[in-house]
């Protein structure tokens, strides 16, 4: 059983504590599941997650607000359990963070689905030549009298090829660079929108090149207001990096508590392994890494919860740190476990390639140093002035 006295943290209510230990029960009695077909298996985490009652944390309708913490909680439990069922959850609130924050009413609509794990979101912003270069975006937008008309490429799009819809960021050229981008709300269904290939990756999870051959949308379809693509993607990854850092949290915890019954079984020179004043040192390390990551987490998700407008250098701080740190976490954990740490299938190897990916989405770890450090030069030179 993995720490969670953190959860008496004061950046937690009761509220937090219940929601985890009906988790906790949920994950014992269905996790891991079988990922020999990784489709199957996301559709099906996908309907068990939504019966169970734990999409309603995904998205919010009406007057609800997202509760980042509960969010963060969500994956870094799963994430202990079965980094499937975290890719799962995740991309049903990522993909619909923008109509959660922005969508109009009808748009909304799609949220009792994906809520109630009866159909799967997908967010596609990135493009052959624009990762973590959002303003480069090239997929145009057309206006015409009734609608527009899309034209382009996705790529490396999570849930590509199973999602039921797909929120797409194109460029409707109302200015240059960031300020003419668009966002909006593309049934999987609509003609013209083809999955190109299947994209094989260290860890197995649905992931698509998508072309959009002139796919024709109603106005309807657009997302908030025309050139606000730029502000509606950074709102939701605001929220969501720091869940990304949470699930890097859930991977770490269970790399430690894999590593603590491998140092107390294992026997080394006459003695259990954990006795070793090196292995201590490690183990030492892990935890420290795996607190300090925690802090930052729930600081970035409590401080959104409390009411901030934006958490960018939170959000960025949570998630260069945590997927880092847990990266660091989980190669101590295979080191100490030796050749069973390199062996197909055993945890800590699932974990190793696991936790590669986090470092690089939603804004890889080099990234989140570039927002961090404008975000501190933004704040002197106001000081300054």
């Amino acid at each position: 059983m993995a720490d969670t006295s953190f959860l008496n943290w004061p950046f937690f209510e009761s509220r937090h504590r219940e929601l985890v230990e009906q988790l906790e029960v949920w994950c014992k009695g269905n996790l891991p599941v079988d990922h020999s077909d990784v489709d199957s298996a996301c559709r099906g985490l996908v309907s068990s997650l939504g019966a169970a009652g734990f999409l309603t944390h995904s998205g919010a309708t009406g007057q609800e607000r997202l509760d980042v913490r509960s969010l963060c909680l969500i994956r870094e439990t799963l994430a202990r359990y079965d980094g499937l069922a975290d890719f799962s959850f995740a991309m049903q609130g990522l993909g619909m963070g923008a109509i959660s924050l922005f969508g109009s009413g009808e748009q909304r609509d799609w949220l009792r689905q994906t809520r109630a794990g009866k159909a799967i979101s997908a967010f596609a912003l990135t493009e052959p030549a624009s990762g973590s270069d959002v303003a480069n975006i090239q997929m145009s937008a057309e206006s015409t009298d009734d609608g527009f008309v899309l034209s382009g490429e996705k790529t490396w799009i999570s849930n590509g090829g199973i999602a039921d819809l797909y929120v797409v960021f194109a460029r409707t050229g109302e200015a240059a660079g960031a300020k003419g981008l668009s966002a909006f709300l593309v049934p999987a269904s609509t003609a013209g929108l083809t999955v190109e290939e299947r994209l094989e990756v260290i860890a197995p999870h649905p992931l698509a090149r998508l072309k959009f051959d002139r796919v024709k949308l109603p106005r309807s379809a657009l997302i908030g207001e025309a050139g606000s693509g730029f502000k509606i993607a950074m709102s939701v990854l605001d929220v969501f990096r720091s869940t990304v850092g949470a699930a890097a949290l859930g991977f770490a915890r269970r790399a430690l508590e894999e590593t603590l019954k491998r140092c107390a079984d294992r026997q080394l020179f006459g003695a259990p392994m954990h006795e070793l004043q090196m292995i201590q040192g490690h183990i030492a390390e892990m935890a420290v890494d795996i607190d300090a990551s925690a802090l930052l987490v729930y600081r970035a998700a409590w401080t959104k919860d409390t009411g901030a407008a934006r958490v960018t250098r939170e959000a960025a701080m949570a998630k260069l740190f945590a997927t880092d740190q847990a990266q660091g976490v989980i190669d101590k954990a295979v080191q100490i476990h030796g050749g069973d740490g390199v062996r197909k299938g055993s945890v800590v190897e699932s974990l190793y390639r696991e936790i590669r990916a986090l470092r690089i989405y939603e804004g890889a770890s080099d990234v989140q140093k570039i927002v961090i450090a404008r975000q501190e030069i933004s704040r002197k030179q106001g000081e300054n002035k």
